[in-house]
């Protein structure tokens, strides 16, 4: 699916740069075992990603939607973030040639918008702005969703690791390098709220966020490995966001 732009926002320009810097600096980290196999959808994903950035980064926002790290069926998929692929199709209209990643563990495959598995954190996610907004142009007018890191972290297993879980000589260089990429992004979107879905997206949003004065929140993850989040995921994250005024009630 081809997709042109008569013209492409400043910001979109600027943001499509840092994604390019930040694909380029992950990829020459390198990770130890347990870790065998890391994929980066912003070098394999990334017509879909741009098109992203280029469709919904225009124009300042009022609130950014802050994730860990690409899901095994959202992002690593699709290129987009929490990026389920009936949302990413249906909601977004977004669509793309998705290619695999270059260290490639086939207990772990990469089929881009064929992939026949949903990732509930990202059907979850993204059906709250559909509910609300109703089209992704009302939801992007004041609102943006990035992933702290680009990378997805697979053991010889099949089992997605988070970024957390890395070792510290590991974990600290990476950190440096999402750290810098997020704190350019607050700079180009200057939002008014970070918003941390889960502990340590928040955790992270905090500390770059510091000298920003820009408020930082948090809402529960969506993930299924949540008891909470599967009792109301939807409900519980609007109460929170009109709990901290990002949104009315």
């Amino acid at each position: 699916m081809l997709i042109t732009f008569k013209t492409v926002s400043n910001e979109s320009k600027q943001l499509i740069a840092a994604a390019r810097e930040l694909a380029e600096q992950v990829d020459r980290l390198k990770f130890k075992p347990p870790v065998t196999h890391v994929y980066n959808p912003l070098d394999y994903a990334w017509a879909a990603h741009e098109i992203y950035l280029r469709k919904f980064g225009g124009g300042k926002k009022r609130v950014i939607f802050l994730g860990m790290n690409p899901g095994p069926f959202g992002m690593v998929q699709t290129g987009i973030p929490f990026g389920e692929i009936a949302a990413v199709r249906d909601w977004l209209k977004i669509s793309a040639k998705v290619g695999k990643p270059e260290n490639y563990n086939p207990k772990r495959p990469v089929l881009g918008f064929d992939c026949p598995n949903s990732e509930v954190s990202g059907r979850r996610f993204w059906g709250v702005f559909k509910e609300k907004f109703g089209t992704p142009e009302k939801f992007f007018k004041e609102h943006f969703v990035a992933n702290y890191c680009p990378l997805a972290f697979v053991e010889k297993s099949g089992l997605n690791r988070t970024p957390n879980k890395l070792p510290p000589s590991e974990k600290n260089s990476l950190l440096k390098i999402c750290d810098e990429h997020l704190h350019r992004v607050l700079e180009i979107l200057e939002p008014e709220w970070l918003i941390g879905v889960g502990g340590f997206a928040t955790e992270r949003g905090k500390i770059i966020s510091a000298d920003l004065k820009i408020k930082v929140g948090q809402i529960l993850h969506p993930s299924p490995a949540s008891p909470a989040a599967n009792r109301g995921w939807a409900k519980m994250a609007t109460q929170q966001l009109v709990e901290l005024s990002v949104w009315k009630s």
